[in-house]
């Protein structure tokens, strides 16, 4: 099997004339990759690397996109995050990926483009689309009750706010399949009201690679605490994905991290993806700091403003709601899928009819966290650039992860942007906003135009 690699660990060093060449370079071998397939050398759909081009040849500036470096080198010269790796991909092939700043500061270890990151929330693209896939499979309908596969969630409660602090009613219906993929649930990450009993039970926060049960079993006692709203009646963001984790579990047989790596891991080539990571990819793994009044590093530990147990963790626990580790080379290669409605290089994940329906708003106006936005089967969706107040297009989709990393799809510029850090909190940091209108600067020509 021939594998290319595009980047080096660190070209963040590079002049633009010089990331030029080097993408000219990565054109020659990739053609030289394709010559080798007509010669009989096999080439695997995951050793196929997603193609580069100069920017202005789709359309983009390179000039403009400069300015993102010089930005992002602004953030870790200031101390504002400690590094990160940016990756824009238009009409699917890369434009830019570059690494500022540090893995570790304190180590002075650089940042590289093939770096590891918890991606936190992230996780909750993957799992829905691991869903997709089982309705798709005929395994489940979206539409059925959750405790047709969790028999314990079949008489939930709902915990009511009252002049004395609270009362537990029962759930007015049952919680379908739909509620968890659009957070509408009613299921928070413990909070109030009714905050005590999930503190009492000990789950509480998006945090679950220190836990020592399976998902299901962590599930099941979730299942006997009240839960924050009813279902169908608001956007309540919480434990709602990690439940679907467990309905895949349940269905397939097998667990979480070995159904992703068997469906959408290895057919999309994600070679870094994991939920715990390898002991011989430890030093690539990105080091967590908090922005509060300065950036310092977060301490050691199980929770969720600590560097985790992402690597000696009891590898037990597979969070479909946060959990996942991944690179943004790795992570591109998911988003691209389904930008390709369902497809990447020959291998087909999901059908384009579900990709169409997990990027349209599923809630109505229950989200309202953010102007302009609406909420799919697990993506925020963009309905209207004017009441948004920033760059973008309708019908655009994205999310991110607890760690301050986001990233995005826009169908209508056929674009993809990624943007990995670790930074928790990230206290008045304006990096995604500034990310995001760079970008889109950078754009010099409408899709529609690109050969």
């Amino acid at each position: 099997m021939l594998t290319i690699p595009l980047h080096s660990r660190d070209c963040s060093y590079l002049y633009p004339v010089d990331r030029r060449i080097r993408a000219l370079a990565v054109s020659l071998l990739l053609g030289v990759a394709i010559l080798g397939a007509t010669s009989g050398t096999p080439i695997s759909v995951s050793a196929q690397e997603l193609p580069t081009a100069l920017p202005e040849e789709v359309g983009m500036s390179s000039s403009r996109l400069d300015r993102l470096t010089g930005a992002l080198q602004k953030y870790v010269h200031t101390d504002r995050i400690p590094g990160a790796v940016a990756m824009v991909l238009r009409d699917g092939r890369v434009v830019y990926h570059e690494a500022v700043g540090k893995l570790d500061i304190e180590a002075d270890v650089p940042m590289g483009q093939d770096v590891i990151f918890r991606i936190a929330s992230q996780t909750k693209a993957l799992v829905s689309v691991a869903i997709m896939m089982l309705q798709e499979d005929g395994d489940l309908l979206i539409s059925d009750p959750v405790s047709k596969y969790i028999p314990s969630l079949t008489a939930t409660t709902v915990a009511e706010a009252s002049d004395n602090g609270y009362q537990i009613v029962a759930a007015r219906r049952l919680i379908t399949v739909r509620d968890l993929l659009t957070h509408t649930a009613g299921i928070g990450y413990g909070w109030d009201p009714g905050g005590d009993a999930w503190h009492k039970a000990g789950i509480t926060g998006w945090y679950f690679a220190h836990r020592n049960e399976p998902m299901i079993e962590t599930v099941n006692r979730m299942a006997t605490l009240p839960f924050q709203a009813q279902p169908g009646e608001r956007f309540v963001y919480g434990y709602s994905t990690d439940i679907l984790g467990a309905v895949v579990e349940v269905i397939s047989g097998t667990n979480l991290d070995e159904f992703l790596k068997n469906r959408i891991f290895e057919p999309l080539g994600m070679h870094d993806t994991h939920f715990y990571l390898p002991i011989e990819k430890k030093e690539r793994l990105a080091t967590v700091y908090s922005l509060t009044d300065n950036l310092r590093r977060a301490p050691e530990g199980s929770s969720m403003e600590t560097q985790g147990q992402y690597v000696e963790g009891p590898g037990i626990s597979f969070s479909g709601g946060a959990g996942l580790l991944s690179t943004a080379r790795d992570y591109s290669r998911f988003l691209q899928m389904l930008l390709n409605e369902g497809e990447l290089n020959g291998t087909r994940v999901l059908s384009p009819s579900s990709v169409s329906l997990m990027t349209k708003n599923h809630v109505g106006d229950l989200y309202i966290d953010e102007p302009g936005m609406g909420f799919g089967l697990g993506f925020s969706v963009r309905l209207d650039v004017g009441a948004a107040g920033v760059p973008g297009s309708e019908g655009e989709y994205g999310w991110g992860g607890a760690y301050h990393s986001t990233y995005w799809v826009d169908p209508t510029e056929n674009l993809i942007v990624l943007y990995f850090t670790q930074v928790i909190p990230a206290n008045e940091l304006d990096d995604h906003q500034r990310i995001r209108a760079l970008i889109y600067s950078a754009i010099t020509e409408p899709a529609s135009t690109i050969n």
